[in-house]
């Protein structure tokens, strides 16, 4: 009865556990709301459970903690009949010695006996003792632990009920694996350790007995020097390979009397046994008749307790009587193991479609078979759902793999771009044609919607198309800026159906390509199969970074035109200086157009800095020269920029530190390189859409790297 109460108790702390094992399925406040509920439902129910509590460790479950130790306790207990429940955060300063312990053996343990901590102050304490399974995750690693606490009250009560009969002065006691007393007829010495060696042998000790977890008997002498009887019994607990004992020790004079009872009683009973046999005798052959056909019910009640199920061990007893009773009842009982086996052995092989019917409403066997062939369909229903699940999330994750790619190789050229966006976005979704309208907004007063490329039917067609806000459906999507999803298009129905032509497909999907709420352009994609949902999030993740790329290759461009304006300018300037050397004798007469072309320039250059912000760098990354709009956006004099680095103030990992130098080394390799940088400024995020562009001396090496930045933000695209 005590090793059925312990394993029982370990068996609801293990089944707990095992429960708890895929906590990573489900953040970890809806996880533990799972667990409370959990809780409430069980706790109630084991009358015997003082305590149950958890504790998980916050560097498993909490992908933020950074330190090795630290947990949190989960506990419902029973104070004065109420169940109550709270939770705590334990160990945030290091763990103690024993949850260390309990934490590297990593597997079931009972701890050693303890007084209850929740009944300091009270006038009566509680003896008790813990089950702990850890809670593992599926390759073995520990993320905390499950603990029931029980008192020792209840096996005390057993102890009390142990009947000796004649034997007096004997007694019944248990005893922990430590050695200790957890049960006592004497409650004083419960918690006390028992005497190391107890008998007059030399070198004995009872505590290394008790750790070989195997039945003992020995016979010592008490405090009043009368010799006792003692057999230890061990009690195994759960998988913990530690043994508690239960100890019986009776006085051998009691023992010594009863024997002598017995001899008496032994006499008695062999001359009784004589009588017997002869009498038997007499009956044998009267007998016999009836225990043949038992026998052969036997030898096949012994052969299905083996296990073994044919159908030619049914017997032919034809009798009338309860002999012809029991040989057709177990005829019955064998042809419905024989149905029992064989759908048993399509369940073996995979066929769960495969029907039993039921003997009788009392065929609790066969029902449990049936409810473990609906486990298995449900369970195989679930694996195919996951596996489902699985293809859809690997899909998603290649395929934004796959246009992060394609949108890094082509951001410096907006129809090459669109080109290779909308072709692969067809072939991904398996889908028929496609198009991409990005906003054209040059004119301020006459933004629409662009038609730079279109897919259909694996060939690339060009033409131009343009389309105003709120016209038809790619318009109505610019307007919504929401995804439109149509299905079962008829076949007459062109005028709005799509932004590509006349063709009616089956499914069509629109999709605004959107950054930070501004509308960048709009992605429109038909198909003649319908479009999953999860196909439909994908296109919308892509349609973010195509917006950002399309933002920023937008951006490059117009910056772009400035540098080649400027550079033009430059050029015109330079050829109208060579112009002057060569015709001195005109000086005086061109001077003051030069003077005034000059004022132009200056002009120019002033508007230049005025419209952008300009940085000077020397080929070791150092700035040497900065315009003032600049510094008055970052709100620094020139002396406190002059002279630091260009990686000032930047917090870089290691592959963005390798990127930098790597950024570096093409500008002072004479390349131009372009990036966006943001700048936060008084709460206000500015854009910079930056050209790097090497300046070289005479000898084609470079002496300086000129900076020219772009604020976005300041423009609607």
């Amino acid at each position: 009865q005590i090793e059925g109460k312990m394993n029982g108790n370990m068996a609801v702390t293990r089944t707990m556990a095992l429960s708890f094992s895929n906590y990573d399925l489900m953040p970890k406040e809806q996880w533990f709301n799972l667990i409370n509920s959990m809780y409430k439902d069980v706790f109630p129910k084991y009358t015997d459970i003082y305590n149950l509590w958890d504790s998980w460790e916050l560097s498993v479950i909490d992908s933020s903690w950074e330190k090795s130790h630290g947990r949190i306790v989960n506990e419902h207990f029973r104070d004065e009949g109420v169940i109550k429940e709270n939770q705590t955060r334990r160990s945030l300063e290091g763990d103690n010695e024993l949850y260390k312990e309990i934490r590297n053996k990593n597997q079931e343990i009972i701890l050693s006996l303890y007084f209850d901590r929740f009944a300091e102050g009270k006038s009566e304490r509680k003896l008790m003792t813990s089950l702990i399974v850890p809670i593992k995750n599926e390759s073995g690693k520990f993320a905390g632990v499950v603990g029931v606490d029980i008192t020792m009250d209840q096996f005390q009560k057993m102890l009390q009920n142990v009947s000796f009969e004649n034997l007096k002065r004997s007694r019944a006691y248990l005893l922990s694996h430590k050695g200790k007393y957890a049960a006592h007829p004497d409650t004083s010495m419960l918690n006390e350790k028992i005497q190391k060696n107890p008998t007059n042998r030399e070198n004995f000790d009872v505590f290394k007995k008790l750790d070989q977890g195997e039945s003992f008997s020995i016979i010592h002498r008490n405090e009043e020097n009368e010799k006792h009887y003692v057999s230890y019994a061990p009690i195994n607990i759960g998988r913990t390979g530690a043994s508690w004992y239960l100890g019986l020790s009776v006085p051998v004079e009691s023992i010594m009397e009863e024997a002598t009872r017995d001899f008496i009683f032994i006499i008695s009973l062999i001359l009784g046994i004589i009588g017997l046999i002869i009498f038997s005798v007499a009956i044998y052959y009267v007998t016999r008749g009836i225990t043949r056909p038992i026998e052969r019910i036997t030898e096949v009640l012994k052969q299905l307790a083996r296990g073994k199920i044919d159908n030619r061990m049914k017997l032919s007893i034809d009798r009338g009587d309860e002999i012809g009773e029991m040989g057709k009842a177990l005829n019955t009982s064998i042809d419905g193991l024989n149905r029992k086996n064989e759908f048993a052995g399509h369940l073996s092989n995979g066929e769960l479609d495969y029907e039993y019917t039921l003997l009788s409403n009392e065929d609790h066997l066969g029902q449990s078979l049936q409810e473990m062939r609906d486990s298995l369909k449900k369970a195989r229903e679930e694996q195919e759902k996951q596996k489902i699940e699985e293809q859809k999330r690997q899909w998603i994750n290649e395929g934004l793999a796959r246009f992060a790619d394609i949108l890094r190789q082509n951001n410096e050229n907006l129809q090459k771009l669109s080109d290779e966006l909308i072709k692969n976005l067809v072939y991904y979704l398996e889908a028929n044609q496609g198009g991409i309208f990005p906003v054209n907004d040059e004119d301020e007063n006459d933004k629409h919607l662009e038609l730079i490329s279109a897919f259909a039917y694996d060939r690339k067609k060009y033409f131009e198309k343009r389309i105003d806000f709120g016209h038809g459906l790619v318009g109505t999507c610019a307007i919504e800026k929401q995804s439109i999803y149509m299905e079962d298009i008829p076949q007459d129905y062109i005028d709005i159906t799509s932004g590509l032509g006349d063709a009616n497909p089956d499914s069509l999907l629109i999709v605004p390509l959107k950054l930070e709420e501004e509308l960048h352009g709009i992605i429109e994609i038909a198909s003649f199969h319908t479009f999953q949902q999860y196909q439909i999030d994908f296109v919308e993740k892509v349609a973010e970074s195509i917006a950002s790329t399309i933002s920023s290759v937008k951006v490059n461009m117009k910056t772009q035109r400035l540098l080649e304006q400027s550079e033009q300018q430059s050029q015109e300037l330079s050829a109208q200086e060579e112009e002057m050397r060569q015709n001195m004798e005109e000086l005086k007469a061109t001077q003051e157009e030069n003077s005034r072309q000059k004022a132009e320039m200056e002009h120019l250059i002033n508007a230049f800095h005025k419209a952008n912000y300009v940085v000077e760098y020397d080929p070791n990354e150092k700035i040497i020269d900065i315009n003032d709009k600049y510094l008055n956006l970052v709100g620094l004099t020139r002396e406190e920029v002059i002279g630091t680095h260009h990686s000032y103030k930047l917090q870089l990992t290691k592959e963005q530190e390798e990127s930098y130098n790597q950024f570096w080394a093409d500008l002072r390799a004479g390349k131009v390189k372009k990036d966006i940088n943001r700048v936060e400024v008084d709460g206000h995020t500015h854009v910079l859409a930056e050209t790097y562009t090497p300046i070289m001396d005479d000898e084609g090496n470079v002496k300086k790297i000129l900076k020219i930045a772009f604020d976005t933000s300041e423009f609607n695209f």
